[in-house]
């Protein structure tokens, strides 16, 4: 068979919506068919093409040329090769775990200590309290007044926290008010505060950030020179989210016709050292936390659930586990993404919450799930997220389904379970945060007192007329999934929870050299605050 013309493959590939650079035209050129490796760019999100990428692409596409009918029908899930096997010229990989390799058999007692965990939770009654869940509460239209009412309320709600706190060295002042007087505000003894939404946030060449402030009456263009001793968190060096709230302290410069605030300081939102309620010691039961189950893929762990099911149902730990909260992205959903079908094991949607449901039949009837919704279930992307539909919820028994996020209290600790899109936004802006590292950004959201302030990010967000991101009241366990991480930890007396995912190494995963933390099952009790994370691998 003779290769195409290179104006018909340009012209296929323009049309699949791929961009191509000079340095990949040789390689294509040599192809028989480009089909596969469209193929392989969709699923992968990949839309530029340079050498590299093509020679990645082309190591997860099928060998043989597929036609666009056979595209659409092929079910097997391609993969990149091992590291050992790809070109030497190529990024290095991380490595797959195969589900093969992995051992069947049960896991052995988790040995943990009874004092931490003390009782049994079939003897205790739920007492589950809903704070917060936008099921049924949602009112937003989607007119430019609803967004504006949005950053209006987020305003109101974090600067009236960071005046009752005071953590401002002086109350604030309007934006408005502060530039009518800016001529008597341009010397350092005459000092002002304003608080607003940062935005256009850029370094300059010697080292200084600058950005805007803009609060209900106007915006104000600020710079600020990182401090001798800042620390890496400092938003001069690490970064402000567009759209967060801030409070900046300075002096204007003179001289000038349009002049800039010289910020002296920057002022985040309370977050003091937080005091955990604890549940009582008649009901010191315990609560399991998983998420990103993506159940109906090709890589759900199979066996490591058996196991996991195995271990409710004889290991002694288990028995004090009264709720199992799971954070969204239950199943892997369809057409989430392009050419998902060759990914799926089942390709009907209602068809994966379904079995997903018998799954969950095998928990013990002691525990009690609740179930959020992520960005792969079958509701609106848009966050806040409702619940989701009676529809689904029908096939399922001892679960309560609420939105995401949700505020809810067990047995009076409270919990923020959110599923964590927007951890996406913070990787793409802060220099502290990274994929591997979740916690980072779960840090970020409670020192920001919201779950996700970026608008037009990569994170979508509904304009409710009463912004229901912020995070008004600091829960006792923050819980967070969606990049398939895991983490246990303290932030200033919050115990933070990044849940694991019961999923194994994605091809896009692995095409970005990130390695899962998956089937780890972490256990809190309510009482103590003790944790154990159990390991199905």
């Amino acid at each position: 068979m003779h290769s195409p013309s290179w104006e018909e493959t340009y012209n296929q590939l323009v049309a699949a919506g791929l961009i191509v650079q000079s340095s990949a035209v040789g390689k294509l050129e040599k192809l028989q068919s480009v089909l596969p490796l469209i193929e392989a760019a969709h699923s992968s999100g990949v839309r530029l093409l340079d050498a590299g990428t093509v020679d990645e692409l082309l190591a997860i596409s099928p060998k043989e040329p597929v036609s666009q009918a056979e595209s659409s029908n092929r079910n097997s899930q391609t993969t990149l090769p091992r590291p050992e096997h790809s070109s030497p010229h190529g990024r290095i990989l991380a490595p797959i775990r195969t589900t093969e390799s992995l051992p069947p058999s049960p896991r052995s007692s988790s040995g943990f200590n009874s004092s931490d965990f003390p009782m049994d939770a079939s003897e205790v009654e739920s007492d589950v309290e809903i704070h917060f869940d936008i099921t049924g509460n949602s009112s937003t239209e989607g007119k430019l007044s609803d967004i504006q009412s949005c950053f209006r309320s987020r305003l109101a709600q974090i600067r009236s926290m960071m005046i009752s706190n005071g953590v401002l060295p002086r109350r604030p002042i309007s934006n408005s008010e502060a530039w009518q007087n800016r001529k008597r505000y341009n010397k350092k003894e005459f000092e002002f505060t304003i608080v607003g939404l940062a935005s256009d946030v850029r370094w300059t060449q010697n080292g200084w950030m600058r950005f805007v402030l803009e609060d209900e009456s106007t915006q104000i263009t600020c710079m600020l020179k990182p401090p001798s001793d800042a620390s890496p968190l400092h938003p001069s060096l690490d970064g402000l989210m567009n759209d967060e709230i801030v409070g900046v302290s300075g002096s204007f410069s003179s001289g000038e016709r349009d002049p800039i605030m010289w910020a002296n300081d920057i002022h985040k939102p309370p977050l003091v050292q937080h005091s955990k309620s604890q549940a009582g010691e008649h009901s010191a039961v315990s609560a399991a936390f998983l998420s990103d189950v993506h159940f109906g893929s090709k890589t759900f762990l199979g066996p490591q659930w058996e196991k996991m099911i195995d271990w409710f149902k004889n290991d002694p730990l288990a028995r004090t586990v009264k709720y199992f909260v799971l954070s969204g992205d239950g199943v892997d959903g369809v057409g989430i993404y392009p050419g998902q079908e060759r990914h799926l094991t089942i390709t009907d949607l209602f068809n994966q919450y379904g079995e997903l449901a018998r799954m969950l039949e095998e928990v013990p009837d002691w525990v009690d799930v609740v179930m959020l919704p992520g960005n792969h279930d079958a509701v609106r992307p848009a966050e806040p997220q409702p619940a989701l539909d009676p529809e689904i919820q029908q096939d399922y028994s001892n679960t309560t389904f609420v939105g995401n996020p949700c505020d809810f209290s067990l047995h009076g600790v409270r919990v923020l379970s959110y599923h964590g899109k927007s951890i996406d936004d913070f990787v793409a802006t802060l220099r502290s945060v990274t994929y591997s590292k979740p916690e980072m950004a779960m840090r970020a959201m409670l020192e920001r007192r919201h779950l996700a302030p970026t608008w037009g990010g990569k994170t979508p967000l509904s304009p409710e007329p009463e912004d229901r991101l912020v995070i008004p009241v600091i829960p006792d366990i923050f819980v967070t999934g969606h990049v398939h991480g895991h983490f246990v930890g303290d932030h200033k007396g919050t115990l933070m929870v990044h849940s694991s995912t019961w999923q194994d190494q994605t091809d896009f995963q692995r095409m970005l050299g990130f390695q899962p933390k998956p089937c780890i099952l972490t256990v809190v009790n309510l009482h103590t605050f003790a944790t154990e994370s159990i390991s199905f691998i």
